[in-house]
């Protein structure tokens, strides 16, 4: 086998992440430029992360600098294939039992994501509803897939959504996929890699489409989505014809925390230590009910007022308790209410941190046109925000600071953090990258503050 000349390290655990991934790439210059993105993704900075940027050059005209040029060849005209490396990237998340190993009790999240993005030649480029921005501009959409739990969330996988005027026939044309059909494959791959969690997520985009929950339940996978106020059924004249009449009436039978009538109590614990009382309906009229192929659940913090921010109006296909007839018949497990707000609950890592992270690391920011440079950037946006939850447990920590057999002097005193970097500068080649791995922490450490519950019971 022809030798493989060495490239300039990485700043700490940093190498050791992107020697996982050498083998995939072909040429020196490829691990070398590997390495330098993945160091200008993580680094602070008050520029968005474009290619000037991620090279520490300076805008506009530092774009001719052979540092620049060097990442547009890898993003934009290099060969690596970006589904090798998201592969690999899922490969180390599933096998870390450190951070980042799911496990059954987590959920797939769906969701999407709209970048404002101008020009005719921008592959996915199109006039479109941008839903973080809550209106429609030109812009690209990407339909992701992330797996989250009580404790950590990272992304699976994402796909563009290409408007269809992007096609010769339209949205006739046999290539065309809806952002509906792009979710249900990223179900597929979830399912097909062996992904575990417990029901997939989602908005009422996807709640609200029958092919789409028609689709889970032909995977055999469970699901909590959620549905609009205005969601009804066909029904007579007087009677209820919707989750939100349904939850109506039973505000109307509210007598208090004493009296709540058909409402369930659900006590939510945040991160923080605080804690939130949920009031859960189950209803159980037209085609819902503990005992049908589908639930709806009303959760509420006020079920006499019902407030528009803070009621969810849910479905799902997970059983009501094992030792229902649906239990008995299906192979999904068994979710009480408390459970099912719980695994909505978690949906909220999207809304908390997912959109955060994304503007940290710069998913918006690539200056590329191509279908393939844009995929890479992504790809290479989702390899660095997984770096931070591998690197999580695998930082050097003041006590082995402390430990060190010759700690440099000026260190004495300082904190954890400081300390680190110390360590991690005193890497040949990496002085100047040390805030990576520092900015990597930081990241998860906004992250965790701003994390969904820790759980859900019941207080009945």
């Amino acid at each position: 086998m022809t030798r493989r000349y060495p490239v300039s390290p990485a700043p700490g655990p940093l190498e050791d992440y992107a020697q996982g991934f050498d083998d995939l790439f072909g040429a020196r210059a490829q691990r070398h430029a590997f390495r330098r993105y993945l160091e200008g993704l993580l680094l602070p900075a008050e520029r968005n992360k474009t290619l000037t940027a991620l090279a520490n050059t300076e805008p506009v005209v530092g774009a001719q600098r052979k540092e620049a040029q060097s990442l547009q060849w890898f993003l934009s005209e290099s060969r690596w294939d970006p589904e090798q490396v998201n592969r690999r990237r899922v490969e180390l998340m599933l096998k870390d039992p450190k951070s980042s190993a799911p496990s059954a009790d987590g959920v797939l999240v769906i969701d999407e994501h709209g970048d404002r993005k101008w020009g005719k030649k921008t592959a996915h480029v199109g006039r479109q509803w941008l839903a973080n921005i809550g209106k429609t501009d030109s812009g690209v959409v990407s339909v992701t897939s992330l797996w989250a739990d009580e404790s950590a969330y990272w992304p699976i996988a994402f796909e563009p959504y290409t408007p269809a005027h992007h096609f010769e026939g339209g949205k006739q044309d046999p290539a065309f996929r809806t952002k509906l059909k792009i979710a249900r494959e990223l179900v597929e791959l979830s399912v097909e890699e062996g992904i575990p969690f417990r029901a997939v997520v989602a908005d009422s985009f996807y709640g609200e489409d029958e092919d789409f929950k028609s689709s889970l339940e032909e995977l055999g996978v469970g699901y909590v989505l959620a549905l609009k106020p205005s969601h009804a059924w066909w029904h007579k004249i007087g009677e209820i014809g919707s989750p939100w009449e349904a939850a109506l009436a039973a505000s109307e039978a509210w007598k208090g925390t004493r009296d709540p009538g058909d409402w369930i109590e659900v006590v939510r614990s945040f991160r923080d230590g605080h804690e939130e009382r949920w009031w859960a309906l189950e209803v159980d009229v037209g085609p819902y009910g503990p005992q049908r192929s589908r639930r709806a659940v009303v959760a509420t913090t006020d079920p006499k007022e019902l407030p528009d921010k803070a009621t969810w109006y849910l479905v799902s296909n997970l059983p009501t308790t094992p030792a229902s007839e649906r239990a008995q018949e299906s192979d999904l497990t068994a979710a009480e209410l408390s459970e099912i707000v719980r695994l909505y609950g978690l949906r909220m890592w999207v809304e908390q941190s997912y959109k955060q992270v994304k503007h940290v690391l710069g998913w918006s920011d690539y200056q590329v046109r191509s279908d393939l440079a844009i995929r890479r950037h992504w790809q290479l946006v989702c390899c660095a925000f997984t770096f931070c939850w591998w690197a999580y447990g695998r930082l050097p920590t003041e006590e082995m600071a402390e430990t060190d057999d010759d700690p440099p002097a000026e260190s004495e005193g300082r904190g954890k953090k400081e300390a680190r970097a110390i360590l991690a500068g005193d890497l040949e080649g990496s002085k100047g990258m040390v805030g990576a791995v520092d900015h990597a922490e930081a990241i998860l450490e906004g992250i965790l503050r701003d994390a969904p519950t820790t759980g859900a019971k019941s207080a009945a």
